[in-house]
């Protein structure tokens, strides 16, 4: 083996490795938020703040991080993005209360937001367009492996050591990435890099925290109505500020002709109001489980394997069935049947057998992997030249924000059915289950989406799943 290829095979175990990172500690960190409320003295069901600051961090950053990597080179962004990770973790781990956690979880995010761009920029760059599918079909193998490995594995070090070591466990692989960074990786800074749109980040930025503020203020920050109201308006405002601004300068971040695009338009707003119902259930069904139901974390952890083992299983068929049918049967269907999963809870009670609540996540788990391959394929099968970068960026941001969001509506729905009927056993049981029923409906509202694209669509050739999920 030639010293060029052993450095490309490094270089894939790297990324892979910083992916598998990232996604792990998306998922680790559900399974424990009821232990850490009570260490940190706060309610488990205030928690979410913990999984939004770190969704909505990753999705402020990634749009930044092309650029970045031009200004100042991949292996540098790379390494500080693991520094940056690390530290975050360890900040995490040393918390003595919410705030400081949420603020850890921020920096957490920074470097998360740049490993998976960065590494696969890094892979661009150095293999070759023949190799580059099969590259990127290996690094995606570690997204599907956290979200299995996740949730087991923070119930089981909360119970066998503390919730601390959930964060811990990426200082070796850090410390270990950083060294293999600095030897393997290569990619310096562009010295004719292009000019960076500040002006419309930060409105797009502000946007986006704003908004997402918003759906969070009530259970998180204790905010009014007051407070809400203006928080949305002022997030609504600078998002539409954003656009306007994009429409008349030469070089946007995003520009609005790549809404020209039929099905990168159907598949972005798709993805954002789909992923809104669909990804609170990672952090509504652990907290169900221990809160409501008394699982400890290890067993919560474990009921959470029939989804991931599912949304592995479906990955294969979706090609096939997409092809066959065409996107608009696929998505409408598939969506209604996500919310129907999803609602399906709604008839739960504290005695139900295990095996049933692990049929229902089973089900909702093959739906929702095979929506993503769906969705994903949609969005980018129609993009080339110009857009093509920055209609893959937008995709990996509008789903970190959908996700980010999606948490804080879940929270927001729990605290209202919470404050509406009681916070005694029999009363939480059923805000739990009007939550699981409320966020199922707002999944169905997506197959209205969905219904506009064209019956051909789907019918030639589709993309293997090229958006690492």
């Amino acid at each position: 083996m030639t010293e060029e290829s052993k450095g490309s095979k490094a270089l894939l175990w790297l990324v892979a490795c910083g992916f598998f990172m990232q996604t792990l500690d998306g998922t680790i960190v559900n399974t424990a938020l009821p232990a850490i409320a009570k260490n940190l003295d706060a309610s488990p069901l205030r928690m979410q703040s913990v999984v939004v600051a770190y969704l909505l961090t990753m999705a402020m950053i990634i749009p930044a991080s092309g650029w970045i990597s031009d200004k100042f080179g991949i292996r540098q962004v790379f390494i500080g993005a693991l520094s940056l990770f690390a530290l975050g973790s360890l900040f995490c781990a040393l918390s003595q209360n919410l705030t400081q956690l949420v603020l850890s979880r921020i920096l957490q995010g920074v470097g998360g937001a740049l490993l998976l761009p960065v590494g696969r920029l890094a892979l661009l760059r150095s293999v070759s367009p023949e190799q580059f599918l099969q590259a990127i079909s290996f690094v995606a193998i570690p997204g599907l492996i956290g979200p299995l490995v996740g949730p087991v594995l923070g119930g089981w070090l909360v119970e066998t050591a503390s919730w601390h070591w959930i964060f811990l466990i990426n200082l070796p692989v850090g410390v270990a990435g950083i060294i293999a960074s600095s030897i393997y990786m290569k990619g310096n800074p562009i010295r004719n890099s292009s000019v960076f749109d500040l002006k419309g980040y930060l409105l797009l930025a502000f946007g986006m925290v704003t908004f997402s503020l918003a759906l969070d203020a009530g259970s998180s920050l204790g905010l009014q109505k007051a407070g809400v109201i203006l928080l949305t308006i002022f997030g609504l405002a600078s998002i539409a500020a954003y656009w306007i601004h994009a429409a008349r300068t030469s070089a946007p971040l995003f520009s609005p002709r790549i809404f020209s695009i039929p099905t990168l338009s159907i598949g972005l707003l798709g993805n954002l109001f789909s992923r809104l119902g669909s990804s609170s259930m990672p952090f509504l069904v652990p907290l169900f489980l221990q809160v409501n139901m008394g699982y400890p974390p290890f067993k919560a952890g474990l009921m959470l394997l029939p989804m991931a083992i599912a949304g592995i299983g479906i990955k294969r068929f979706a090609p096939l069935l997409i092809y066959k049918l065409g996107y608009r049967k696929v998505l409408v269907t598939n969506t209604l049947l996500i919310g129907l999963s999803m609602s399906s809870f709604f008839w739960l009670n504290s005695s139900e057998n295990w095996w049933i609540f692990s049929f229902q996540l089973f089900c909702f788990g093959a739906f929702n992997s095979f929506q993503f391959t769906a969705m994903n394929t949609l969005t980018l099968k129609d993009l080339n030249g110009e857009f093509t970068s920055s209609g893959n960026t937008m995709l990996s941001m509008i789903q970190m924000l959908a996700m980010g969001m999606g948490v804080a509506c879940a929270a927001g729905a729990l605290e209202a059915f919470r404050d509406l009927f009681g916070q005694d056993p029999d009363n939480m049981l059923l805000a739990f289950r009007s939550t699981f029923a409320c966020m199922g409906i707002i999944t169905l509202s997506s197959s209205f989406i969905f219904w506009q694209i064209k019956k051909e669509d789907g019918r030639s050739a589709v993309l293997k799943d090229s958006v690492l999920d």
